[in-house]
């Protein structure tokens, strides 16, 4: 096989591999766009599931392409970049993916992608080859959303609480179970629109590095964006069920009123750091969000030990991810 020709089908390889990587994020990440509309019944998990994926798709049509820019060139710096730096950091995202889905701890898939780039590009020519200014605004972030998700969330619940205070609970739970539906297609829109969007950035990444676009390009080639989107909606209609369990009960009992409260934060957050262009966790936005909304009823009523667990994973989730892009990374030295 020829050079050139060779080099083609790496890149096919990567580009396939990166959409899997795209799956399963939808996969893995589907229990935060449905966890709180199937918990408090409003939908059941099939249905939860479609009605995702179909915002997780229709958000190629609403958001810019800022957090694809910024994982495509605010990142690393321009000509380190090649196809083992992009194989190893995707194989330390989709690593670090499959432990934290087996054992049901709702990570970030995000921050795995960010981790398995930094570690990659580490391995290959250090620390200096990163943007400083790009690495830092995604690690600021990985605080920022869930507090910014739980100070939304919390603010809606009390806000509704007033507005509902001579309501009856049961025409309340009535009218917000429909009000769920607007609030969980608005999340899954942001789910989509964020998510997405980081790996048409690393495909596009790849491209730039291999020749087969311009580094001065407004955006990548269309068929990258529409794979994408189609991707994380696949992975989506599969639900990650096992962090649904954790995401909608664990942390604390969720009503329809709770439900909506969690989502709209959730939303909002996500459209700000997608607006942004910033790479955010929706796993660490929604969680925040649904701690707040149960910090407002009493202490009590949020499983902080569950919680702590989460937090935990946040942590490791980059270096750990990093680690093993590094040792994917000498690894593909040797295969190609």
């Amino acid at each position: 096989m020829e050079p050139v020709q060779a080099a083609l089908w790496v890149v096919i390889l990567l580009v396939v591999l990166a959409l899997l990587f795209d799956f399963m994020n939808g996969f893995h990440d589907a229990a935060n766009s449905i966890a709180t509309v199937v918990s408090t019944g409003v939908l059941k998990p099939t249905q939860a599931v479609v009605f995702a994926a179909f915002f997780n798709v229709v958000a190629i049509f609403i958001f810019h392409l800022s957090v694809a820019a910024t994982v495509g060139k605010g990142i690393v710096q321009p000509g380190v970049v090649d196809t083992h730096v992009v194989f190893g950091a995707l194989v330390g995202a989709i690593a670090w993916n499959v432990i934290t889905w087996i054992y049901g701890i709702p990570s970030s898939s995000s921050h795995a992608l960010i981790g398995g780039i930094v570690g990659a590009v580490m391995a290959k020519a250090g620390a200096g080859a990163l943007i400083a200014a790009g690495i830092w605004k995604t690690v600021v972030f990985i605080f920022v959303s869930p507090i910014l998700g739980y100070i939304l969330g919390s603010l809606m619940m009390v806000l509704v609480a007033w507005i509902c205070r001579r309501t009856s609970p049961n025409k309340v739970d009535r009218w917000f179970r429909r009000l769920q539906l607007v609030s969980a297609g608005a999340y899954s829109l942001g789910h989509g629109g964020n998510d997405a969007q980081k790996t048409i950035g690393i495909i596009w990444l790849l491209l730039i590095a291999t020749g087969y676009a311009n580094a001065g390009d407004a955006s990548p080639p269309t068929w990258t964006i529409v794979c994408c989107y189609m991707a994380i909606g696949l992975g989506t209609m599969f639900g990650g069920w096992r962090i649904v369990k954790t995401m909608g009960q664990k942390i604390t009992k969720l009503k329809p009123v709770g439900g909506f409260c969690a989502e709209s934060g959730g939303a909002l957050t996500l459209f700000l750091a997608t607006f942004l262009g910033v790479p955010v966790s929706t796993t660490h936005t929604i969680t925040g969000a649904i701690v707040g909304v149960g910090s407002t009823q009493r202490a009590s009523a949020v499983r902080w030990g569950v919680a702590g667990n989460i937090v935990w994973a946040w942590v490791l989730t980059i270096p750990a991810s990093a680690f093993v892009a590094s040792i994917a990374y000498w690894i593909s030295l040797q295969l190609y």
